[in-house]
């Protein structure tokens, strides 16, 4: 029903995009946001479902999420697609959601310690092909933004920063460069590499 709903309007000035969608719900269109909720629910609901494994977390999680889209939709900037937007704001969600559910430990003893390092050593978790394929696809569109869209100076920056984890102070003070330039390349950077 929501899709034909989504396929019924047509405005030839401003198709029925994501970003078009976020406009006609800022003006106060409901449909707007009905388009936008069937357009992502599927997804949203199986990445959650994937990491809560509880069908009724799940669904409360996937309703909290779309709470949050709609709530906070007028600081979408359109700086990057979408979907990112509204994925990051998933994992935000989940994060919080995992902050709450925190239960009292107890620590272990010394002699303890060793077999939980043996137990964990021992389990290695292969990622499912659905995992390995969108893993794989990421990091190829990746390479791709590393190769056309950074300078060279972003990319060097951004693996002196953020691969070898030097902090901004010294790749300044050894590239002759401010800090705030340096900041501001990285900025560029990571929006670039978010946006993949």
């Amino acid at each position: 029903m929501l899709a034909a709903a989504e396929l019924s309007w047509s405005d030839p000035a401003e198709p029925a995009t994501d970003e078009g969608l976020v406009k006609r719900v800022l003006a106060g269109d409901e449909t707007a946001f009905e388009c936008l909720y069937s357009r992502y629910f599927n997804r949203i609901y199986h990445y959650l479902e994937k990491r809560l494994r509880n069908p009724a977390d799940t669904e409360e999680t996937a309703q909290e999420v779309f709470f949050n889209v709609f709530s906070s939709i007028d600081s979408y900037r359109g700086e990057a697609p979408f979907v990112a937007w509204v994925f990051g704001l998933t994992r935000r969600t989940l994060a919080r959601r995992f902050k709450k559910k925190r239960y009292p430990t107890v620590p272990l003893g010394e002699d303890e310690m060793e077999g939980v390092d043996l137990l964990l050593s021992s389990i290695r978790r292969e990622p499912d092909p659905l995992e390995a394929y969108e893993a794989t696809e990421r990091l190829a569109r990746m390479a791709a933004a590393v190769t056309n869209e950074l300078s060279s100076e972003q990319w060097n920056l951004f693996r002196l920063h953020h691969l070898q984890n030097r902090p901004i102070q010294e790749i300044a003070r050894d590239l002759d460069k401010s800090v705030d330039a340096v900041k501001s390349n990285l900025y560029r950077a990571r929006k670039v590499l978010l946006a993949r």
